[in-house]
């Protein structure tokens, strides 16, 4: 009865997953009454209870260890020892103090389940069930509480597998979606790098040759030289504008990316995002337009994920007329504390002045429960379907 703090068959990597564990683990720890009562309750003499106490001790220790251990690359050898020495001690204590203690069993079973793989599981589970029927019969009295734990260890023994495997399927996921970023952010630097050469290789082939030329020239010719000269100056002028144009298309962010990105961080650090399903309708907007509206969402964010404390985040874009015209408007609205440090900062600054040359406008600022910031960029082609600003 392990739980899925920390993940079931995965190490605890600090101390607030190891925290995590323990606490679902002890929750199930409960179930563990039935011996324990024995032991107040059951007229045991004071060295069996003494005695009694120590096993269940030594029971729960090895099978916490068992737990905690798990994923830390142990060969499947030690796991099994581990769960022969669990399952040693469930028949010792059910045959020696009664019927109450076949529920360590249910123990044993779930405690296969979750720290070994499915295919050496499949034949633990049941054998750690068949074991604990064994016993059941050659203990006064077991055999009615045969019905009440053979199917809780069956059922919680392979539910504990299918967990196992989900989570492990989690990480692996995950670790598959970091690697695709990397290789992702690797593409595009070897792309940036290509059309760089494009770009470059021709320009200074060209400013190479005609230099030589010059120089060539230049004793016998020097109004030939200065015209080579001129055209060489004309060509690294040309190759530095397309080098700016790379550049810069490489930089200007996108909307729909950041739209994209946005639900990513933003689940990612916990907060329940609640953005458009549908790719943004970017008719009529212009390019330096985008490119404000994108740094906005960004900014704010960044700002939700790092210094809200929220817990919910609410992206709207939207079509609205106002007296100068039609507009695009973004808002991001969250439910947290709204303390954006007592005045705008350097990101409110900066993208208010991205705005204004975008045309555009920016409002930021507290509300009843968190805080809202609202970019607006004109749109210079009409909408088909456009909202009246409040």
């Amino acid at each position: 009865m392990s739980g899925t703090g920390g993940g079931i068959g995965q190490r605890p990597e600090n101390n607030k997953q190891r925290l995590i564990k323990l606490m679902w683990t002890g929750i199930w720890l409960v179930y563990l009454s039935a011996p324990a009562n024995d032991l107040l309750h059951g007229g045991h003499s004071t060295g069996v209870r003494i005695l009694g106490w120590i096993g269940l001790c030594a029971f729960v220790t090895w099978y916490m260890l068992l737990l905690f251990r798990s994923g830390r690359g142990e060969r499947n050898k030690v796991v099994l020892a581990s769960l022969g020495v669990l399952a040693a001690q469930s028949t010792i204590l059910a045959l020696a103090l009664g019927r109450e203690w076949l529920v360590l069993f249910v123990y044993v079973s779930i405690a296969s389940g979750a720290a070994l793989p499915p295919r050496m599981a499949r034949w633990t589970i049941p054998g750690a069930s068949a074991l604990m029927t064994v016993v059941a019969l050659a203990t006064p009295g077991g055999k009615a509480f045969l019905a009440g734990l053979l199917i809780p260890a069956l059922l919680g023994g392979f539910a504990m597998t299918g967990v196992r495997e989900l989570v492990r399927t989690t990480v692996a996921l995950r670790e598959a979606r970091a690697t695709v970023a990397q290789l992702a952010a690797n593409e595009e630097r070897l792309r940036l790098a290509r059309d760089l050469h494009d770009l470059l290789g021709h320009s200074l082939s060209l400013i190479t040759l005609k230099s030589e030329l010059a120089g060539r020239m230049l004793p016998d010719h020097p109004d030939k030289a200065a015209q080579q000269v001129a055209d060489i100056e004309q060509v690294s002028r040309q190759a530095l504008v397309d080098v700016r144009e790379a550049v810069t298309g490489y930089r200007r962010p996108r909307l729909a990316a950041e739209l994209a990105g946005a639900k990513v961080a933003l689940t990612a650090a916990g907060v329940t995002a609640d953005l458009p399903a549908a790719e943004p309708d970017l008719t009529g907007v212009t390019e330096d337009g985008e490119t404000a509206l994108a740094w906005s969402l960004r900014e704010a964010i960044t700002n939700v994920v790092r210094h809200s404390g929220a817990g919910r985040c609410t992206v709207e874009l939207l079509r609205r007329q106002t007296l100068d015209g039609p507009v695009l408007e973004l808002s991001v609205e969250d439910n947290g504390s709204g303390d954006q440090g007592g005045g705008p900062g350097n990101g409110l600054t900066g993208l208010t002045e991205r705005l204004e040359k975008a045309g555009g406008t920016l409002d930021a600022a507290g509300t009843r429960h968190g805080f809202r910031l609202t970019a607006r960029v004109p749109v210079t082609a009409p909408a088909t379907a456009v909202e009246s600003a409040p």
